[in-house]
Order: C-alpha cells, then sequence, then structure tokens
C-alpha cells in the first residue's frame, strides 16, 4: 500500500465524489464532471491533477481511470504471501484475547492470520463479515462463529449490505480486530473501498475494545475514505522500529511494538 502523504489535504466534498463515481463507474470523464459539479473546466481539472498527484486517479485524456491496484495481487496472493513480520504481529494480537469473550473480526489478510493464530483450547463466540475467517475457525472445536451474511465483495472477500450491518449492530462484544488499509494520526482509518464503510463503521460502534493490527507502511499513510479518527481504537500493535508512533499516543492509542528479532 503505497504512503499517500499528499491526500492529507482532499478533503474536500467534491474531490471525494469524485472518487465515488470512478469506484461506481470505472471512469470518469471531464466533461461529465464538469456538468455534474456545474464547476468551470479549471476546477475539475485541477482537481483530478491534485488527486492524481496524491497517487488516488490515474489521468487519462478527457479523464480519469481508477488508480492501478497497488500489486494487483487478489486476496488469496496476499494471505498465500503472508511473511513472517505479519505472522509475528498476529501472535501477538492473538494473545490479547481472552477466554470466554465475543470477538469481532474485520476482514482481511492481517485479521485472518490472527485467526489463524488463536489457540485451538479457546472458548470464544467470534463474529465475522469475512468466510475466510469463519472457514478459518471452523475447526475450533470451543469457537461459535457467526457469519454476517449480505452481499460478498469479491475484492475484499468481505460481506456487505443491510444484512450484514443488522447483524453487526445487534452484537455487543469485547473485542474487535478492525482491518487498516492506511492510519493517519489526524485523517483517522481510512479505506480504499467505499462500500467496506459503512461495515467497519458498524464494527467500531459494537466493540468495548478496538485492536488495530499494522505494519508500518499503513501508518501515516491516506486512502480516499475516511471511517473513523484515530481515537476510536484503544490498542496499536505495529512493528518495533514503526516510525512516528508517538503521535498515536499522543491521541490516546496504547501503541504495543513487536519485538525485534
Amino acid at each position: 500500500m503505497q504512503n499517500n502523504h499528499h491526500a492529507i489535504d482532499l478533503p474536500s466534498l467534491r474531490k471525494q465524489k469524485i472518487l465515488l463515481l470512478l469506484e461506481r463507474d470505472g471512469k470518469v470523464t471531464a466533461s461529465e464532471l464538469v456538468e455534474h459539479f456545474a464547476v468551470s473546466q479549471d476546477t475539475i481539472r485541477r482537481d483530478l491533477g491534485e488527486l492524481a498527484a496524491a497517487g488516488l486517479l490515474q489521468r487519462v485524456h478527457g479523464g480519469a481511470l481508477p488508480r492501478p491496484r497497488d500489486t494487483g495481487k487478489d486476496f488469496f496472493t496476499r494471505v498465500g504471501e503472508t511473511d513472517d513480520v505479519k505472522r509475528r504481529l498476529a501472535q501477538l494480537a492473538a494473545q490479547q484475547v481472552e477466554d470466554g469473550q465475543i470477538v469481532l473480526f474485520d476482514s482481511g489478510s492481517t485479521t485472518l492470520q490472527i485467526a489463524r493464530s488463536l489457540p485451538h483450547s479457546i472458548h470464544l463466540t467470534v463474529v465475522s463479515p469475512s468466510p475466510m475467517i469463519a472457514i478459518a475457525l471452523a475447526d475450533h472445536p470451543h469457537v461459535t462463529v457467526i457469519l454476517a451474511g449480505g452481499q460478498l465483495n469479491p475484492i475484499t472477500l468481505s460481506t456487505g449490505g443491510h444484512e450484514a450491518l443488522r447483524l453487526i449492530q445487534s452484537i455487543k462484544a469485547d473485542l474487535l480486530f478492525t482491518g487498516v488499509c492506511a492510519l493517519h494520526p489526524q485523517v483517522g482509518i481510512t479505506s480504499l473501498h467505499f462500500a467496506e464503510v459503512a461495515v467497519k463503521q458498524a464494527l467500531l460502534d459494537s466493540a468495548s475494545q478496538v485492536v488495530a493490527v499494522t505494519t508500518s507502511d499503513k501508518l501515516g499513510a491516506v486512502e480516499p475514505f475516511v471511517v473513523a479518527p484515530c481515537n476510536r481504537i484503544h490498542t496499536l500493535i505495529t512493528e518495533w522500529d514503526a516510525p512516528g508512533v508517538e503521535a498515536y499516543e499522543q491521541s490516546g492509542l496504547h501503541v504495543l511494538r513487536m519485538d525485534a528479532e
């Protein structure tokens, strides 16, 4: 995930709506945007230029296309490539879970690794919009798994829509492992996918304690769609040498750093 530091200057509602139209339609043209927003060609050209400079879209003649995916890798490829750092972060996160808790798992390759790191003997109720996490925990004899239903997003392999939201909103959980696309001290938790935002917000609202587990490359980064401010997270688990963690501690987060090898 690239660190879109320039994106901090992009809170304007019009730019957010341009990204939303781009996600919905797969492309936008400058002429359509001029008509849609009733602004000048120069204004739209400047907006598209700033969004492109921040790495949030790809300029083409007469409009824009979605930015190329960071690696072009799908979820299964990312999971298969789980490196040692992510595995060790997940093991540290799994130690936060206590017997008898109700635990929410957001979707993502890191949260899946946390689920895989839980001991077989643990007694839990797990609720998740991720079929992959449900399957990973299916062989744990004392874990009750509740899968949030709804439409499956093939990119994130997570469910969404009214059914998923209704179930998540009905839960009062002890703990949430939230998925993190990007985390910035001022901008907060942001997502690359607009469709994920409502589910992520519902998960945050339904948990007493929120744990974010992330590699250092996602710290200080910004994606197009804001989920919540940083202070919605209680514990941040990251790499031992992650830069700039003091800013998160000043926001009230408890930062756990993985020990150096």
